[in-house]
């Protein structure tokens, strides 16, 4: 079993400040909460309410700015998951992520994009509670042309 880490502290050594629940762009809700898991919506690479990487990877970004676009998807994530939970280290795991890469109609490194989400869902909450199963999918398109779109179903106590 991992030794208790502080998710929060872990967030400030790599410099990442987390924004407030955002707000749904459509006739939805940021999350549901069923038992003890968390099924999160879909959210996309903003910053502040400003979508941070648009268009279509492959072709109008690079794989690493990509990669950077789901990494800001997951910051978002996290600060959704702060609302809800008060303290993140009462997340128990990450069981499943769901992807959705704006990518050019011949562009392949769909899981290296998508490791940028989880990337730094490992390195904030640690192997064991941050390894997860995932899909990562290419799309035509997506809300505002972002580039990538991330979900997640979080347990937590």
């Amino acid at each position: 079993m991992e030794k208790c880490i502080q998710v929060e502290e872990k967030l400030k050594e790599l410099n990442i400040q987390l924004e407030s629940l955002p707000k749904p762009s459509g006739n939805y809700v940021p999350y549901t909460i069923v038992g003890p898991m968390i099924y999160m919506s879909g959210v996309t690479p903003k910053v502040n309410g400003v979508l941070q990487y648009k268009g279509k990877v492959g072709l109008d970004l690079t794989k690493e700015e990509g990669y950077q676009a789901a990494r800001q998807c997951i910051i978002n994530q996290l600060g959704t998951l702060k609302t809800i939970l008060g303290d993140l280290d009462r997340v128990v795991g990450i069981v499943k992520m769901e992807g959705f890469i704006h990518a050019a109609s011949d562009f392949y490194d769909l899981p290296y994009v998508l490791n940028g989400a989880s990337d730094l869902l490992v390195e904030a909450f640690g192997g064991e509670k941050g390894a997860h199963a995932r899909s990562a999918i290419g799309v035509a398109a997506l809300p505002g042309a972002a580039a990538v779109e991330v979900e997640l179903i979080v347990r937590y106590e």
